[in-house]
């Protein structure tokens, strides 16, 4: 495997995530469920913006090797292990949750040492 495909992976894996979350924003922005649809359009809104701006951390700092992403985007699998562990919605196949899971967490987790290995003389990682 070449040095550039765990990264690829991991973002993919990332980009990935951040569509399924950004898709399911826009279709309860689009077609709320029956009820207070003000509350789930403002909850869309806010889901559809996390997606967008996780897509564009994984696809931009990301797979540039910036360090700050890479941290910052642990929050998808803290997001979705929260989801599993105290049972959120939406639904309650819990299937697409444990998916997510284990994308965000591979899309972190294959391409760890592109950004955390030992700087060579002269070239420092990117932070």
């Amino acid at each position: 495997m070449s040095s550039g495909t765990p990264m690829r992976i991991g973002w993919i894996c990332l980009a990935a995530v951040s569509a399924g979350i950004l898709g399911f924003g826009i279709v309860v922005l689009v077609a709320p469920p029956a009820g207070d649809a003000p509350l789930y359009r403002a909850d869309a809104l806010a889901t559809a913006g996390l997606g967008l701006f996780g897509g564009l951390t994984a696809a931009i700092p990301f797979r540039a090797g910036e360090r700050w992403a890479w941290w910052a985007l642990w929050f998808y699998p803290v997001f979705w292990l929260a989801h599993l562990v105290f049972r959120l919605p939406p639904g309650t196949d819990r299937v697409h949750q444990a998916v997510f899971l284990a994308l965000s967490a591979a899309g972190l987790l294959v391409p760890v040492r592109a950004f955390f290995r030992a700087s060579a003389e002269g070239h420092h990682a990117r932070r």
